[in-house]
């Protein structure tokens, strides 16, 4: 379909660079016109005079051009004062009541005879209790900072007043299931949070089950509705931008669906699936690690280097060289020589240390012992350069699996 160019324009100069909390897309467009109003659920002013003297937040919701995630760019989750009010939801009406059943019923059906159930952010903790009424030999734990605490005496459940993190609670309970009810659009990065969750389990070579519910919006877009965009909603879910929020997470979904009406979408998913993050971070850890034994080694040689009395010279300031230079703290009293190719960078100073970048045909009235290349992938480039300008050095060493190497006689891919 081809647009009008009045069209075309609009479209092209809403464009706005965000990053669309629910499955990372950096483009959005207008959704609402901004405006600024006062948070609506946590702050329960107690007189006229301090509800109209509440500072006014900004709303500027956007929405992703790929999920249809419509979220608020200019959200700060500091500004929401959890800590003093509770952000308990109230819904005493028969339908919401016959709803909660439903899906207690529908996790009661997963669950095993003695499971162990974390709810993040359990509020006043009745879901949960609920749970623990229903299958009584199992064990629950509630994570909410800012919950409320039953006077109830049910062994069987502990409410923990912090939050949940993801990297040390999942490994310490392993939970059969985890429940989280209306806490993902309060957040700024739901999507980081649900990964962060899978990503736990699936270094655990666990397989945990995860409900997640929240608000659905789909209708609100379809009749106009606008209420449901207010401060402490950071985040709100269409169907689709749930699903492929769910789809960017590595969990295997087993349901979606909607109830209240659609106005709430809830989801069964399997976490820990997804093998592929775990060995890309096992790899990460591993380069990490090489690179600290083989900083200590190049270190060590450079020492080695300086102490042996002769002349040595670095080749490249900046960039690579640059880097080099500052990892390994090869400094100026040491390694004062420092020449580039590049006519451009002769005269200023490498980045950090402060050597004075000289051209490289210096070296043909200076010459040195060693010369030492940073930028490997450039080594060949380099050495035709020295015969160019019958540079001659001893050695010429460049760095190779964790240590400084001969260029010219030790085995590397750069030759």
């Amino acid at each position: 379909m081809i647009l009008k160019k009045n069209m075309t324009d609009t479209l092209v100069n809403s464009m706005r660079q965000e990053t669309c909390p629910a499955c990372g897309h950096y483009i959005a467009v207008p959704f609402l016109d901004p405006s600024l109003q006062p948070i609506a659920t946590v702050a329960w002013p107690r007189s006229c005079d301090e509800a109209k003297s509440m500072q006014r937040l900004p709303l500027d919701f956007v929405r992703c051009v790929e999920c249809g995630h419509v979220y608020n760019a200019a959200f700060d989750y500091s500004k929401v004062p959890y800590t003093r009010k509770p952000n308990l939801m109230f819904n005493k009406g028969v339908i919401w009541a016959d709803n909660i059943i439903s899906v207690r019923k529908k996790i009661l059906e997963r669950l095993p005879k003695k499971p162990v159930v974390v709810e993040i952010g359990h509020g006043d903790g009745g879901f949960l209790m609920g749970l623990a009424a229903e299958c009584p030999d199992g064990k629950y734990i509630g994570f909410d900072p800012h919950g409320a605490k039953s006077d109830k005496d049910m062994p069987s459940v502990q409410f923990n007043a912090c939050l949940f993190e993801p990297n040390l609670h999942v490994s310490k309970i392993r939970p059969d299931l985890i429940i989280s009810r209306h806490v993902l659009e309060h957040l700024i990065n739901p999507l980081g949070f649900i990964q962060s969750l899978s990503f736990s389990a699936s270094c655990l070579g666990s397989e945990p089950e995860l409900y997640i519910e929240v608000p659905c919006i789909d209708q609100a877009i379809e009749t106009g509705r606008t209420v449901d965009f207010y401060y402490e909603h950071n985040s709100q879910f269409t169907t689709e931008s749930f699903t492929k929020m769910l789809e960017r997470c590595g969990v295997e979904i087993r349901m979606i669906d909607h109830v209240y009406d659609g106005e709430v979408i809830y989801a069964f998913v399997k976490l820990g699936c997804y093998q592929k993050h775990v060995r890309t971070a096992k790899a990460a850890l591993g380069f990490r690690d090489r690179t600290r034994a083989s900083e200590n080694i190049i270190i060590q040689q450079l020492d080695s280097l300086h102490k042996s009395g002769k002349r040595i010279a670095i080749w490249g300031g900046t960039g690579k060289s640059a880097a080099f230079v500052n990892r390994y703290g090869a400094d100026a009293t040491r390694f004062p020589v420092v020449v580039d190719s590049d006519m451009n960078k002769v005269g200023t100073f490498v980045p950090g240390t402060g050597q004075e970048i000289r051209f490289s045909d210096w070296l043909t009235e200076h010459p040195a012992d060693v010369i030492i290349i940073p930028p490997q992938w450039r080594a060949r480039d380099i050495m035709e350069e020295m015969k160019q300008h019958k540079i001659r050095a001893e050695k010429i060493l460049i760095e190779h699996e964790g240590r400084l190497v001969d260029y010219e006689n030790e085995k590397h891919p750069y030759n």
